[in-house]
């Protein structure tokens, strides 16, 4: 069957499925392989490090495959972050915003005329993007990994709610990983799905073998993972952050702002959870094999079909 949304659409992609990005490997040869396998890949400005690079990278990345992929631009994290911008306008690929507001590059990327979706953990943050003229949206449920918000919500009701409050496309993201997560996302009203997780249990991942057999073996109901993933900073940890915005450079602040959430080092349970597996989410619950990811994206969507052919008798009613 055809995996026709307004996410194909707008990114030329065979399926819905976006890659997550990826501080410190998010390479082009992982986004290549994304993109080639039917995706749309990423490539992590953070991890070219200069523009100089990112440009070579673009540029390879468009050599190893004829499939989708843009360019994460996360702000506090990535260098030259403008002039990061002004190489995907020069080579017109889309690109993605990611971890503050943002309204300090929304005017260049309008003009410069390229596919531009904002990421975000809380609805309202998606809606601001809109405003400012994103093209869509992704917003990342509780069970996800990264930066977290004292007000983000759980990702089914992030979907099923926040799909609602856009009216661009919407984007699920959070211990999504398989085909069920997949079909459960579009039911409840996104166009399409990110996963960060489950592509890095994959063979072209750039990271060591440990930490994606860690994830095959961790259990999502793990004390130590569910502990890091599902809780937020205290209210007054992050109350004393927001007050130091005006005080320090964005690339102090926001890693300032991470460091309040709560860390396996932090909780006094028992260390049962592998080391490697740390950086993972609650999609490991789908993780039970390290496949290339064009088997990984292949099973995902020869499984979507099989089950929505179980469902052929909704449609006669």
């Amino acid at each position: 069957m055809e995996w026709k949304t307004r996410v194909t659409e707008l990114f030329d992609c065979k399926y819905p499925i976006l890659e997550g990005a990826y501080a410190g490997f998010g390479n082009w040869q992982f986004a290549a392989a994304c993109a080639e396998a039917g995706a749309h890949g990423c490539i992590t400005a953070s991890t070219s490090r200069t523009p100089e690079q990112l440009k070579e990278d673009i540029r390879s990345c468009r050599k190893a495959t004829s499939g989708s992929f843009g360019v994460n631009l996360s702000f506090g994290i990535c260098p030259r972050i403008e002039d990061m911008l002004e190489v995907c306008i020069e080579e017109k690929i889309p690109v993605e915003t990611a971890i503050y507001k943002p309204d300090a590059l929304a005017p260049r990327i309008k003009e410069g005329g390229i596919p531009w979706i904002h990421k975000s953990a809380r609805v309202k943050d998606a809606q601001h993007a809109e405003e400012l003229g994103a093209d869509a949206v992704i917003v990342v449920g509780l069970e996800g990994v990264g930066f977290k918000s004292p007000e983000q919500l759980p990702t089914f009701i992030t979907t099923s709610w926040g799909s609602r409050q856009v009216k661009v496309p919407f984007v699920a993201a959070g211990g999504i990983g398989d085909a069920r997560g997949f079909l459960g996302a579009l039911a409840m009203g996104a166009d399409g799905i990110m996963m960060g997780t489950a592509f890095m249990a994959t063979k072209e991942c750039p990271t060591n073998e440990a930490s994606k057999q860690g994830m095959v073996e961790t259990s999502p109901d793990n004390p130590r993972l569910r502990w890091r993933v599902l809780s937020h900073a205290s209210p007054k940890d992050y109350a004393e952050v927001l007050r130091k915005r005006g005080d320090l450079p964005l690339s102090e602040w926001l890693p300032m702002l991470e460091r309040i959430q709560p860390k396996d080092s932090d909780w006094e349970g028992p260390p049962d959870i592998p080391e490697p597996s740390r950086v993972g989410s609650l999609a490991v619950g789908a993780i039970d094999s390290i496949p290339t990811v064009k088997d990984f994206i292949d099973g995902i969507i020869r499984e979507a079909e099989e089950m929505v052919e179980k469902w052929a008798w909704v449609k006669g009613r």
